[in-house]
């Protein structure tokens, strides 16, 4: 049977959300699975995070390179094909350094590559049975990966449940992370401008996408966020049309944020957006097309035109309260 494993990223000490749904994603594909964890890093801030992701796997590798401070994904490939055995299934977000590391990560061990996955319906002899999204969503396809020579998996962040009940009491093992020599090398970190508001601390947002059809509109976008004491937030196609500043876009090529509530206005939920939802917050989600992805992530989700539905929604609130 193949070695599962789970690549976890980490930042200033503490690991990524997805930490706790990789294993979680790794046990749909086999109950009986041991999931490795593996963290790459350097210093304290790795020591820290080992400890806190061995808390939820049973077995942590934890390679340690002054060349792995900084995620350089050509790094970590190295690293990472140094360490991983032969039959191993990897599993790692599907985010922009998951795109970046997966693929040539694939192509060096030798194995399958499975991108953007969002589901897993079990093993089939040496198959894996998938299921991956296209046209933003609209179409759900079932595919099967042979892993009788390991695979590369990279798993859509915020469709599998956090496991967060942190009792596997797991070790740490160090291992050689061998010649990380690479071509590209970290420069600096250039961050994202702050607007008249951050919205990464933000703990109610209200979220507008391409539904609100018109910039006058948002207009009772804001009077809504008033009525609920919520900041405003946007996906980028309202940033892409100049309507609102990009310290307010969500997603992937925006900022990530970690509200307890998160309100989606006519936005579709591509994983480009939704990826940048992190914390696992209670999503509300308002949209007239029944289709759309967002509706498979919502808590709630409510089939209407948001033209008609905010008005309504923002006079309710201001009655109750």
């Amino acid at each position: 049977m193949a070695q599962f494993f789970a690549y976890i990223p980490h930042k200033n000490g503490v690991a990524d959300d997805s930490a706790l749904e990789l294993i979680v994603a790794a046990k749909k594909i086999d109950p009986s699975a041991s999931v490795t964890a593996i963290v790459t890093g350097s210093g304290g801030d790795l020591d820290k995070v080992a400890d806190e992701v061995a808390a939820s796997y049973p077995e942590v590798w934890k390679i340690s390179n002054d060349a792995l401070s900084y995620p350089n994904a050509e790094v970590v490939r190295k690293a990472l094909i140094n360490s991983l055995p032969a039959d191993a299934v990897l599993l790692l977000p599907h985010d922009t350094f998951g795109m970046d590391l997966g693929p040539g990560l694939s192509i060096k061990l030798d194995s399958a590559y499975v991108a953007d996955v969002v589901d897993f319906e079990g093993v089939e002899g040496s198959d894996i049975k998938i299921i991956r999204q296209e046209f933003s969503g609209q179409v759900s396809t079932h595919v099967k990966c042979d892993m009788s020579s390991g695979a590369v998996i990279t798993v859509r962040p915020g469709v599998f449940q956090p496991d967060e009940s942190k009792s596997a009491g797991g070790s740490v093992v160090d291992k050689d992370a061998g010649d990380v020599s690479a071509k590209r090398k970290y420069l600096e970190v250039v961050a994202a401008e702050v607007g008249d508001v951050d919205i990464t601390k933000s703990e109610v947002l209200v979220s507008v996408g391409r539904g609100i059809e018109d910039q006058d509109n948002l207009e009772m976008v804001f009077e809504l966020a008033e009525a609920m004491g919520a900041d405003v937030s946007c996906s980028r196609p309202i940033v892409d049309a100049k309507w609102l500043e990009k310290s307010r876009q969500v997603g992937t090529s925006g900022l990530t944020v970690k509200p307890k509530v998160y309100l989606a206005l006519g936005i579709s939920g591509s994983f480009q957006h939704m990826g940048g939802v992190k914390g696992n917050p209670f999503i509300v989600a308002i949209n007239k097309n029944p289709k759309a992805p967002v509706f498979q992530l919502a808590d709630v989700g409510v089939e209407e035109d948001i033209l008609e539905f905010i008005p309504e929604l923002t006079e309710a609130i201001n009655e109750a309260k």
